[in-house]
């Protein structure tokens, strides 16, 4: 038996392109090259821009991460409370929220003592209550839920359900409140009467709940035409309670407009 082989015929040499094909070609690569880089060039530059947003986000972000919440602006905003105008800085104002003027059923505050001022980099330790500090004074103004105030509620009801009790600081009597009258570990702090007869009244926390809370004595004003502000204050305070009452009273008039 005889092999036949086939001799596989030689392959055509590729031609390279020459005369017009070849001027194509090279037309093509020149139209392709510029459109590729401005193409890689916009890449480049869109990479760079989203590089720039995420570094000032972050920088936005680690800002008020670092305030806690808190603005150290001193911005005046006018607040509408009813028929009543308050006008505070946003540094004082609690709540982010709340950080704008116009119309508001309600306003809560925050404030250093002694200064009285709103938030800052100086009182920051104060504000955030850095190793268990309470120097910090809270205010919520409302609309008027009741015809006498703090001090005009002694005589008629709280003299009536609290009973004779200790001294207490500068003056004060700490009368506790009777069983059965609601207050539940609660006690009573009473001031002398004034020339007027009006008397500081505060009510506290006693017992653990005092060394729990920020501010555990709490008393209210009225002011305006029908406003009201609560006041949330650190029980060591009671020994200040006078130059205390009348620094919020000096406080509270000059924010009413």
């Amino acid at each position: 038996m005889h092999l036949i082989l086939l001799e596989r015929p030689p392959r055509a040499p590729i031609k390279e392109p020459t005369g017009v094909m070849s001027e194509t070609i090279t037309a093509i690569e020149r139209q392709l090259r510029p459109a590729f880089l401005r193409r890689l060039f916009h890449a480049f530059l869109a990479l760079a821009v989203l590089s720039g947003v995420v570094s000032l986000a972050g920088q936005w972000l680690g800002s008020r991460l670092a305030l806690g919440g808190h603005s150290p602006a001193t911005t005046q905003h006018e607040v509408v409370l009813g028929n009543d105008v308050l006008l505070v800085a946003e540094n004082s104002i609690r709540f982010e929220e709340a950080r704008q003027s116009g119309v508001a059923s309600r306003l809560d505050l925050y404030l250093h003592w002694p200064s009285l001022d709103g938030y800052s980099e100086a009182a920051r330790d104060a504000f955030n209550h850095v190793n268990g500090s309470r120097e910090i004074i809270f205010l919520t103004f409302h609309k008027r839920l009741t015809s006498r105030d703090m001090s005009g509620r002694y005589d008629p009801i709280y003299a009536a359900v609290t009973e004779t009790g200790h001294a207490g600081p500068n003056g004060l009597a700490m009368r506790p409140f009777k069983a059965g009258s609601g207050f539940v570990e609660e006690i009573l702090a009473v001031g002398p009467p004034n020339i007027s007869g009006r008397r500081f009244v505060a009510r506290c926390l006693s017992a653990a709940l005092a060394s729990e809370s920020l501010a555990p004595c709490e008393r209210d004003l009225h002011l305006g035409e029908g406003l009201s502000v609560n006041y949330r204050f650190p029980e060591h305070l009671l020994a200040e309670w006078d130059a205390l009452d009348e620094a919020i009273s000096v406080k509270i008039a000059e924010m009413l407009q």
